[in-house]
């Protein structure tokens, strides 16, 4: 009889070598998605798996992803892939990665990745960055899965995600009258497995749309995301804070923070993605239906 699926990140990200060494073989996990999708830190976490494979082999010491600019250009299926690595530089403190993950011969996310040395104990000399503060994990509320709308969201069952229940998108009574775009708490994963460079690359991606607090619907998919990893996390929880900037045209830009469990930054993320008001579903339904009334009668 097989035993119980092992989702754990190392395994969701694994990559497989091939004949060249170039190209790797990769699975992309039905688990580490939100509805049908997958997660964008996932698969950004997967292509920085392979840069640093790459990396190593040309001869760069066991450095890290430092940044990354990820550009997603069809949804991946949940199904085995192909990630194609190309070293497009390598000096004495920095290598230079693209890396390009496509199924049935189409490119479908591409990220170029930046490799470097991260210490264990960052030297902050100046940081601009708005504190972090929320209520202790255990007074923070658990996301679940399964949502109100009725998605499931699987990075969910991978994480040990808890929100300040002044930020909770999905509670029983609305958010407040000017409620900022914000979301925050705690984040871990649920099997254990301590944070890691790597992983934060995922991190910097996984919670709920900001944007949720105001309003929006659906799925907010991301065009493009850059990521910078900024120190190697302490054990322990991280703090995640999850801000919408400008919300227009059917656009967002989100910035996401991760602090680890000394209180250090160790992580950001900012992206574009698409998003949807009701009021908007609205609009397009009634202009849909007056196209198809003015076809029809022609």
């Amino acid at each position: 009889m097989p035993g119980p699926e092992d989702t754990s990140f190392d395994v969701a990200t694994a990559i497989q070598a091939t004949g060249d060494d170039d190209l790797f073989e990769a699975t992309v996990h039905h688990l580490w998605s939100v509805g049908d999708k997958p997660n964008g830190g996932y698969l950004l976490a997967l292509l920085g798996r392979a840069a640093r494979v790459a990396a190593r082999r040309a001869g760069a010491p066991e450095w890290e992803v430092v940044a990354a600019s990820i550009t997603y250009l069809r949804p991946p299926a949940l199904a085995p892939a192909t990630v194609c690595t190309t070293l497009l530089r390598r000096g004495r403190t920095a290598a230079h990665v693209r890396a390009v993950l496509a199924q049935g011969g189409d490119d479908l996310v591409d990220a170029v990745l930046v490799l470097g040395d991260l210490p264990g104990e960052p030297f902050v000399r100046y940081d601009g960055t708005p504190g972090f503060h929320a209520p202790d994990p255990d007074d923070c509320i658990r996301l679940t899965p399964q949502m109100p709308t009725g998605v499931y969201v699987g990075i969910l069952d991978v994480l040990d995600q808890r929100l300040d229940p002044a930020t909770v998108p999905f509670a029983t009574t609305a958010p407040r009258a000017g409620a900022p775009a914000e979301l925050r708490g705690w984040t871990r994963f649920a099997d254990g497995r301590e944070p890691d460079p790597l992983s934060l690359l995922f991190f910097t991606d996984a919670i709920p749309p900001a944007t949720l607090m105001i309003g929006s619907t659906g799925w907010v998919p991301t065009l493009q995301m850059s990521a910078f990893v900024r120190a190697r996390p302490a054990p322990g929880w991280l703090g995640i804070r999850m801000t919408a900037g400008l919300v227009a045209d059917g656009m967002v830009d989100e910035t996401c923070v991760l602090w680890d469990s000394r209180g250090h930054m160790v992580a950001q993320s900012t992206q574009l993605a698409r998003l949807r008001f009701p009021d908007e579903d609205q609009a397009a339904f009634s202009t849909s239906s007056s196209a198809s009334s003015s076809s029809s009668a022609s």
